[in-house]
C-alpha cells in the first residue's frame, strides 16, 4: 500500500539566500551608478571642457585668484556651492576637509552679500578661500546648472567636473587620477 497524499513542497524563499541579497545589492549598485552618471553628464554638458575660463576673481579676503597659475602646482578642488543649498551642507564638510591637503578655491552662489557669505562661513567653521558670485555671473560664465559643484582643475585644464552629493572617497578619486 503506497501512500498517495501529497506532501507539501515548501516554496523556495528567495530573500532568505545570500546571493540573492547579494546580486539585487550589485544591481542596484550598477542602476544608481549608471543614473548618477548620466545626471553628471547632463547637468555638465555646457561646462568649459579642456581650458579654464580666464575671468577675473577675488576672495572674500581681497586675495586675487588665477586658476591657471594655481593649478600649475598641484590639482585645484573649483567648489560651486550655495547657503541656500540643501544638498551643499552635505559635501561642504568634505570640501573644507580637502583644503587642508589641496587648494580649495569655492564659489557662493547667489548666496547675499559678502557680509553675509562671511558670516555664514564662520558659523560653520569653514576655512576654505571662497569667492562671493552675489550675481550668478561667474556660474554663468561656468554653466552651473546645479549646486552643488565640483570642477578639479589641472594645469590650466578643466580635469573632472561632478554635480549633486559626493563622497570624501569619491572627491580623492578625482583628485589622484586628475
Amino acid at each position: 500500500m503506497s501512500d498517495n497524499t501529497p506532501q507539501k513542497i515548501e516554496p523556495k524563499r528567495k530573500w532568505k539566500n545570500p546571493k540573492w541579497w547579494l546580486r539585487e545589492f550589485a544591481t542596484l549598485v550598477v542602476l544608481f551608478s549608471v543614473m548618477a552618471f548620466a545626471m553628471d553628464w547632463w547637468r555638465t554638458q555646457d561646462m568649459p571642457k579642456g581650458a579654464v575660463p580666464a575671468m577675473p576673481m577675488t576672495t572674500l579676503s581681497g586675495e586675487s585668484i588665477d586658476l591657471v597659475t594655481l593649478s600649475h602646482e598641484e590639482p585645484v578642488v573649483l567648489y560651486f556651492w550655495a547657503t541656500w543649498c540643501p544638498a551643499c551642507k552635505f559635501v561642504t564638510p568634505t570640501v573644507d576637509w580637502f583644503s587642508d591637503s589641496y587648494p580649495v578655491i569655492s564659489v557662493a552662489m547667489t548666496s547675499g552679500n559678502n557680509r553675509r557669505v562671511q558670516a555664514y562661513l564662520e558659523s560653520h567653521d569653514l576655512h576654505f578661500d571662497t569667492i562671493n558670485d552675489e550675481k550668478g555671473i561667474i556660474g554663468q560664465t561656468w554653466g552651473i546648472q546645479a549646486t552643488p559643484t565640483i570642477v578639479i582643475i589641472k594645469n590650466g585644464k578643466v580635469e573632472s567636473i561632478t554635480t549633486g552629493i559626493t563622497t570624501p572617497p569619491g572627491l580623492l578619486a578625482r583628485l589622484w587620477f586628475s
